[in-house]
């Protein structure tokens, strides 16, 4: 007995391996394709077929089975029908988990089903299991497959009706708990793509995803965003459902927080119709980890990992670049970390370009200021968070054209070292430096860039007819300064994209419109122009002008 034991491991440790073993990867390396290029993410045969080709997806398709067939046929030896089914599910469990030790990085695995077919035929075949035992969970996925399109039901509902069937068969315990394992393993391996079906933003079977460089008039970008308040965290579908019990008090906001801080990236929504003026389509993935602002600062070695990870799964996903949004963009020193981390892919965090709107916006924005009958020159303007490169541009532009300005920053010492190169460019303007809000109040006109993740400017700090211009994402201004008497709040960074763009998650933009760090992403995609991408603290003025010139030759518009 202890030695049938001792064989019986030795049996499901081979399984395992057998199941490790990337015959796949191998093949199509051995006729020059890249099968990194076929993400587990959203290809299966059918889109492995207009990748690779029909030979070499059949041939990759057919070593899949094999791995299945030759574990469980090497298990029936014992002539144990419990010991196969553990054997199908080593197997499985090994094409899903193949240690990094064995074979390094190797590309992340697809959905499984060919391996889950010679699991099922060598059950039949020399497993001792009955052909409605093994034939039914075939015919249950074949149907679900039909009838919604989605790979990942139908292999889940053709292992719950295995799992159900060995429930209620003559096996033995320990073979009907190896076909609960074999449910649960999917549905792990699925709950992405469940999460996807549950958004509308998983392909079906025959869909033509996208893919880099598949087709001469379309790129493809990944953007990553993260939910403002706990209220965005409801917009996607896979969540929707905590909201009535955190409402109802039955599920606390810290434990929606705690799970938010748990999850990796994910692929929440896409950007649709953007085409440019040369008639180019860029398709763009919206990512997340839905991480709150406040996480930001409080653990940004957190937010820097899941930057690292969305950057891998953007890459996955196909996307030739990939944008940071909000205040991902800050995380890992602005990008630098995330890039060196995932070479294989372009990562910008979109700081040329919003630079550039700024720098087209404030003409207008101070000329329509003088056009209502104040007088320019003779205005006190503010500018907060200048001790940021954005805002120390702001106000490097304000300065020559106010009689006044104010520098609000967090750190004194810094913005008192900014101002002396102002005052020494601008000497007839009087520069002043404070970290106290309050002085804000003596300033006709407010520009505020910051990246705290909540309001810093309420009512108490503006004066009646202020006008301000809000480049901070989050927004800076306080929602209820716009009720104050004359008061005029600007939001900055505002871009629409050409052609008739829809998307299906709310960016708080307004209709068809983005901010200008997610505009810098599909532009970089459009042109090719990688190396003008935004990383790290600096911002070379080449770039901006860039960007500004490309924006207008594809159809880009800044809204103002």
């Amino acid at each position: 007995m202890p030695g049938m034991v001792f064989l019986s491991i030795l049996l499901l440790a081979l399984a395992f391996l057998v199941g490790t073993l990337p015959l796949g990867h191998w093949l199509l390396s051995r006729r020059g394709q890249d099968s990194r290029l076929s993400s587990a993410y959203n290809l299966g045969v059918e889109n492995m077929v207009r990748r690779v080709g029909l030979g070499a997806a059949v041939g990759s398709a057919a070593l899949d089975a094999a791995k299945g067939f030759v574990a469980v046929l090497t298990a029936s030896a014992l002539g144990s029908p419990e010991l196969c089914v553990l054997s199908g599910l080593s197997a499985y469990l090994g094409h899903l988990n193949p240690p990094r030790v064995l074979y390094g990085p190797l590309p992340p695995r697809g959905r499984g089903n060919l391996v889950l077919l010679g699991v099922f035929a060598a059950l039949n075949v020399a497993g001792g299991l009955s052909l409605w035992l093994t034939l039914t969970p075939i015919v249950v996925y074949a149907a679900v497959l039909g009838l919604s399109g989605y790979v990942s039901l139908a292999t889940l509902a053709g292992l719950l009706a295995f799992a159900l069937l060995a429930a209620f068969s003559p096996l033995a315990l320990v073979a009907k708990l190896g076909a609960l394992g074999l449910l649960g393993a999917a549905a792990w391996r699925f709950k992405e793509n469940l999460g996807r079906v549950l958004d509308r933003t998983e392909p079906r079977l025959g869909d033509d995803v996208p893919m880099e460089g598949k087709r001469p008039d379309e790129v493809l970008a990944a953007f990553m965003i993260h939910p403002l308040t706990i209220e965005d965290f409801w917009q996607t579908r896979r969540f929707a459902w905590m909201r009535p019990l955190v409402e109802r008090g039955l599920l606390s906001e810290a434990a929606v927080r705690s799970v938010a801080a748990s999850l990796r990236p994910m692929k929440i929504g896409e950007l649709h119709g953007i085409r440019t003026v040369g008639g180019q389509s860029i398709r763009a993935y919206l990512l997340s980890s839905p991480l709150l602002p406040e996480v930001f600062r409080d653990d940004p070695a957190l937010a820097t990992r899941r930057a690292i990870e969305g950057a891998k799964l953007a890459r996955e996903l196909g996307a030739s670049v990939f944008g940071l949004g909000a205040f991902w963009s800050v995380v890992g020193n602005k990008g630098l970390d995330v890039q060196e981390a995932v070479p294989q892919i372009t990562v910008t965090n979109g700081g040329a370009y919003t630079s550039g709107t700024i720098k087209a916006a404030i003409p207008g924005i101070l000329s329509h200021f003088a056009a209502g009958g104040r007088e320019l020159s003779q205005a006190t303007a503010a500018v907060v968070g200048a001790n940021g490169v954005v805002a120390f541009g702001i106000a490097r532009t304000v300065a020559p054209q106010v009689r006044r300005l104010i520098m609000i920053g967090r750190d004194l010492e810094r913005l008192e070292r900014s101002a002396v190169s102002l005052r020494r460019a601008n000497p007839g303007t009087e520069i002043v430096t404070s970290t106290d809000y309050a002085t804000l109040r003596e300033a006709d006109l407010i520009f505020t860039a910051t990246s705290d993740p909540n309001p810093v400017i309420f009512p108490e700090h503006v004066g009646p007819g202020t006008w301000i211009f809000d480049e901070g994402r989050p927004a800076d201004v306080h929602e209820s300064v716009a009720s104050l008497p004359g008061v005029r709040v600007i939001p900055g960074g505002v871009v629409r994209p050409p052609g008739g763009m829809t998307s299906s998650v709310d960016l708080h933009f307004g209709d068809g419109a983005v901010p200008a760090c997610l505009a810098e992403t599909l532009i970089l995609t459009a042109t090719g122009e990688h190396h003008r991408k935004s990383l790290g603290p600096q911002t070379l003025s080449e770039n901006i002008n860039f960007f500004v010139e490309q924006a207008e030759k594809l159809g880009f518009e800044v809204v103002d």
